[in-house]
C-alpha cells in the first residue's frame, strides 16, 4: 500500500506512462540532432540563429559537426540568446581532421547570475579527465578520476581527440553530448577503438552513478540495438558485440539506463533516425535508429521508497522522432526522388533525423553563470590570431606597393607626351595597387616649380601613364593566369591552330606606319620639339603595345574557342560510347548508374554497375531491385 502522497503522485500519471501537468510545473526540452556538417545546416536553414530557434529546445545537441578547431568562428558556434560548448577533433590522422566533432547549445535569458537549469554549472571536454580545458563556474568539475588504470595515457587522449563528446552539469542531471565512432566489420584498428571508447564511457557513467548522479546520454552512438531498430536486421544481428554493449547497459538487463524512445514506444517499427546517403534509402524509409536519448537515475521528488516513481514516469512527457526534418518529405511522391538515367536527386538537409525529448517539472538551479569552456570565453572564437608568415607577406605587399608607386612616379616625371589626353573616362578599379599620398605629391611637385600649359599637360599624361602601365600590368597577370588555368585537350598538341587576325595584323602595321610617318614640321612643333625632343616616343611605343595586345588577346580568344569545342566534341563521343556500355537493370529495364569500389582489397578501383533507383524494402518493386554487375576493366586509380 502506498502513502497518499504516493497515491496522488501515480494518480498524476497518464495512460501512456508519462506525467500530467500540473500547475507551476517548469518544461525542458532536449534536442539530439546529428546535423552531417554544421556549415551545410547553417546555410540550409539561412542563419544559425534559425536553425536553433526551428527546435524550439532548451538544450540542442549536434554531433558530426565536422569543424576542425581552426575553422570555428563566431557565426558558426555563437548566437544571442544562447551558450555553446563545442569540441573538434585535435588529431592529425589521415582522414580524421575535420571529420567528427559535438557542440551543445543551451537557450538562456542570461549567461550571468542565472538561476536557469538550462544553463550548465559546469562543462568538460571529453570523458576521460584528461583535457586540460575542463572547467567549472568555479574551476571545480568533480566527476570522475578512478578505475582507469587498464588504460594508457595515449589510449585515454586518443578517445578524447577526435571531439567526440562535451559533457555539461545542469545540476539536476549531467548530460553526455555523444558521437560514437563508425567501424566497418573487416576494420580491425577501428573496431579496437570503438570498443576502447565505449568501455571508457561506461567507466565514467558508473562512477557518476556511484556518486548519485543523474545522467542523460544523447547522440548518435552508431549502434542500432534491436532488430526492430533496423530495416536489413539479418540472422546474425544480435551477435554484434556493440549491440551487446547496448542492451547490457539498459535496465531490463541488468544495467542502469532507459532507452527513452523505446520506453515510450516498445513496439513501434520503421521508426528510423539514419538512412543511406548513396543508395537515396530515405525515399522508402529503408533506415536504422542510431540517435538515442538514454537517461538513468530517479526521479526528482523527495520521497522514500516509491516504487512507482521513476525519472521516465515522473518527469518525461514525449520523446518523439522530427520527422519534419528529414529530407525527403512524406507528401511527396516517390518516383519524383528517383535516379533515373544515371542522375540522382540530391536531397537537401541532414541523413539523421533529430530526436526531441520533453521533460517536466524541472526545477531551477542556485545562482550561476555560465562555465568558462563556453565559446564566449574561447580567444580564436572573436578573431584569429596573426600568424610571423601572415606578417611577413603582408609587409612584403606593402613594400611592393611602395617601390611600385615610387617607380612609376619617375617614369611620371620622365615620360612625357606632347598633346593632352582626356582621362576622364580612364578606369583605376582594376589596379591592384592604387597610387598613395606620397606618389600623388611626386607626380603634382612639377607644377610647383614652373608655370605654362606644358608642364600641366606633363602631369595629367605622366598620371594616365601611370594608370595605363598598371592596367596593362594587371590584364596581362589576368590572361597569363588564364592561360595557365585552361585545360589542354590531347588533340591540341598534334594541331596547329587557325587564327583569322592577318586583317587586324595588317591594320596594327598599318597604323604603326602612320604614325611613325613624318609630318610637315611647324613653328610650334618646332618650338615644343625644343623643349621635349622624344615627345612623340611613348605614344608610339604605347600604339604599337596596344596593337600586340589586341593581337595577343585575339589569338588567346580563338584558341580558347577551338579547345572548347574539340573538348565538347570528345566529351559528346566519350558520352555516347559510355551510354552505348551502360547495362539495364533487368527489374525496371532502366540504365544503371556506375560506381567505383573505394574500399581498399583486391577490388579497390573496379567500377561496376546497380540499378539506379532508391534502396528500398525488396518487397516494394518501386525500389532497388537489386541489380549488380561488374564493368569489363578497373577503373583508373588516382
Amino acid at each position: 500500500f502506498f502513502s497518499l502522497t504516493q497515491k496522488r503522485c501515480c494518480n498524476n500519471i497518464d495512460s501512456r506512462g508519462g506525467r500530467k501537468p500540473v500547475m507551476g510545473e517548469r518544461m525542458m526540452k532536449i534536442v539530439t540532432y546529428n546535423v552531417n556538417g554544421l556549415r551545410q545546416r547553417i546555410l540550409q536553414f539561412g542563419s544559425l540563429r534559425n536553425l536553433l530557434n526551428s527546435f524550439d529546445a532548451d538544450i540542442i545537441c549536434f554531433q558530426e559537426t565536422k569543424l576542425s578547431r581552426q575553422d570555428v568562428t563566431a557565426d558558426l558556434v555563437m548566437v544571442d540568446g544562447y551558450e555553446s560548448f563545442f569540441s573538434s577533433t585535435r588529431t592529425s590522422q589521415k582522414g580524421r581532421t575535420g571529420y567528427s566533432g559535438v557542440i551543445t547549445f543551451c537557450r538562456v535569458k542570461s549567461a550571468f547570475s542565472s538561476t536557469e537549469a538550462a544553463l550548465p554549472l559546469a562543462a568538460e571536454e571529453g570523458f576521460t579527465g584528461l583535457m586540460c580545458n575542463s572547467q567549472t563556474s568555479e574551476d571545480k568539475l568533480p566527476l570522475f578520476i578512478e578505475d582507469l588504470e587498464g588504460f594508457s595515457k595515449d589510449e585515454l587522449f586518443s578517445v578524447d581527440s577526435e571531439g567526440r563528446c562535451i559533457v555539461t552539469d545542469h545540476g539536476h542531471f549531467v548530460l553526455f553530448n555523444i558521437y560514437g565512432p563508425r567501424a566497418g566489420s573487416d576494420d580491425t584498428e577501428r573496431i579496437q577503438f570503438k570498443q576502447i571508447f565505449y568501455r571508457i564511457l561506461q567507466k565514467r557513467l558508473e562512477s557518476l552513478l556511484h556518486q548519485g548522479r543523474r545522467i542523460f546520454v544523447v547522440g548518435d552512438l552508431n549502434i542500432a540495438p534491436f532488430a526492430i531498430d533496423r530495416c536489413d536486421a539479418g540472422p546474425d544481428f544480435d551477435n554484434n558485440e556493440f549491440r551487446r554493449w547496448f542492451r547490457s547497459m539498459l535496465i531490463e538487463n541488468g544495467g542502469h539506463f532507459s532507452d527513452v524512445f523505446r520506453a515510450k514506444y516498445p513496439d513501434k517499427s520503421d521508426a528510423f533516425t539514419c538512412w543511406s546517403q548513396s543508395t537515396g534509402a530515405e525515399v522508402f524509409n529503408y533506415g536504422s535508429r542510431i540517435d538515442h536519448i538514454l537517461c538513468a537515475g530517479s526521479c526528482l521528488h523527495k520521497l522514500d521508497d516509491l516504487q512507482c516513481h521513476s525519472f521516465i514516469r515522473c518527469h518525461v512527457k514525449e520523446c518523439e522522432i522530427m520527422t519534419q526534418y528529414k529530407r525527403f518529405k512524406p507528401e511527396s511522391t516517390p518516383s519524383a526522388h528517383m535516379r533515373k538515367g544515371g542522375k540522382s536527386v540530391k536531397l537537401e538537409g541532414s541523413d539523421h533525423a533529430p530526436v526531441i525529448l520533453t521533460l517536466m517539472e524541472i526545477p531551477e538551479v542556485s545562482l550561476h553563470s555560465t562555465p568558462s569552456l563556453s565559446a564566449r570565453y574561447v580567444p580564436m572564437i572573436h578573431g584569429v590570431q596573426q600568424t610571423l608568415v601572415s606578417l611577413l607577406m603582408k609587409r612584403r605587399v606593402s613594400d611592393s606597393c611602395k617601390m611600385a608607386d615610387s617607380d612609376i612616379s619617375v617614369v611620371s616625371t620622365s615620360e612625357r607626351i606632347e598633346e593632352p589626353i582626356d582621362i576622364i573616362g580612364s578606369s583605376t578599379r582594376e589596379c591592384d595597387f592604387l597610387p598613395n599620398k606620397d606618389s600623388e605629391r611626386s607626380i603634382l611637385e612639377p607644377n610647383k616649380l614652373s608655370t605654362g600649359s606644358s608642364l600641366e599637360t606633363v602631369s595629367k599624361s605622366g598620371s594616365l601613364f601611370k594608370k595605363s602601365k598598371i592596367q596593362k600590368c594587371d590584364e596581362s597577370k589576368k590572361k597569363a593566369r588564364n592561360s595557365q588555368s585552361s585545360q589542354l585537350s590531347l588533340r591540341s598538341f598534334f594541331q596547329k591552330s587557325t587564327n583569322l587576325d592577318n586583317g587586324i595584323k595588317d591594320s596594327c602595321i598599318g597604323f604603326s606606319d602612320s604614325q611613325a610617318e613624318p609630318s610637315q614640321p611647324n613653328s610650334q612643333s618646332l618650338e615644343n620639339s625644343a623643349v621635349f625632343d622624344h615627345s612623340s616616343s611613348p605614344v608610339q611605343d604605347e600604339a604599337s603595345a596596344a596593337c600586340d595586345q589586341d593581337l595577343a588577346e585575339l589569338n588567346d580568344s580563338s584558341r580558347k574557342e577551338e579547345k572548347s569545342n574539340v573538348a565538347s566534341q570528345e566529351w559528346q563521343r566519350i558520352q555516347k560510347m559510355m551510354q552505348n556500355s551502360i547495362p539495364l537493370c533487368k527489374g525496371h529495364k532502366e540504365p544503371c548508374i556506375a560506381r567505383v569500389v573505394k574500399k581498399q582489397g583486391a577490388n579497390f578501383g573496379r567500377r561496376f554497375y546497380v540499378c539506379a533507383r532508391a534502396e528500398g524494402p525488396a518487397s516494394n518493386p518501386e525500389a532497388n531491385c537489386g541489380y549488380f554487375k561488374w564493368a569489363t576493366s578497373k577503373s583508373k586509380n588516382k
